[in-house]
């Protein structure tokens, strides 16, 4: 019998829309600057160069329609709306004709950016890993089985207290949900239970205290969230 110095953590996982049955979450990897609008406001070229990633842990998930936590050292936390893939098939190498049979399904979610602390280490050439990986940054919607879905095209939006912030078109991503399995498949083998968030339109934003956000992926489903 394995002995633990102390009891492991829960598991993070996402509730299934429609099923008590809950998808355990393994790591959360993020695609940077995947919409060409939002590359440009970032100040960046959105010309299809290699996609790059960034991660989040896994129990920085926020399970939809639970309050997220203003996070500390920061003073100016930013939405970033994004449609969620989740791998039910591990694999490396996974072709791009073959990628979305790895999928087992989808949901909405926000990236929740400390931006000051972001720009300070692009600034430096430092990791990202505090303005994007800390506690309670991912808030996600209800996960929805893949049958049926297409993730090539489909509104994507979000509202702050009721204005709409954001809004696009899945077919603006620079690079496709297929090929951005097929790509992150070269780096590291995938395994059931990864995430992949798959990139944010423009119009990222600041928000404060006491801000809903509310956001939706076309066929695919909401997200809703309060700022505490």
């Amino acid at each position: 019998m394995v002995s633990y110095v102390f009891p492991p953590p829960p598991v993070a996982a996402l509730p299934i829309k429609g099923s008590d049955a809950l998808f355990p979450v393994r790591r959360i990897f993020c695609v940077g600057r995947n919409y060409a609008e939002h590359a440009i406001e970032m100040g960046s070229d959105p010309t299809r160069e290699p996609p790059f990633y960034f991660t989040k842990p896994a129990d920085s998930v926020v399970i939809n329609g639970a309050v997220t936590p203003y996070p500390s050292v920061t003073k100016s936390l930013h939405h970033e709306m994004e449609l969620v893939v989740a791998i039910g098939r591990g694999g490396r190498n996974i072709s791009v004709a073959d990628a979305l049979s790895h999928v087992w399904g989808y949901c909405a979610g926000l990236d929740m950016t400390r931006r000051d602390i972001q720009n300070e280490a692009k600034k430096t050439g430092r990791p990202w890993d505090m303005g994007k990986g800390f506690d309670k940054s991912a808030p996600m919607g209800l996960l929805v089985p893949a049958a049926g879905i297409d993730p090539s095209k489909g509104k994507i939006e979000l509202k702050v207290n009721g204005k709409v912030t954001q809004t696009s078109d899945l077919a603006k991503l620079i690079w496709s949900v297929p090929e951005v399995i097929a790509n992150l498949s070269e780096l590291v083998e995938l395994a059931p239970g990864d995430l992949i968030m798959t990139g944010t339109p423009e119009g990222v934003a600041a928000v404060v205290r006491g801000d809903v956000l509310e956001g939706f992926v076309e066929g695919v489903g909401d997200i809703r969230t309060k700022i505490i």
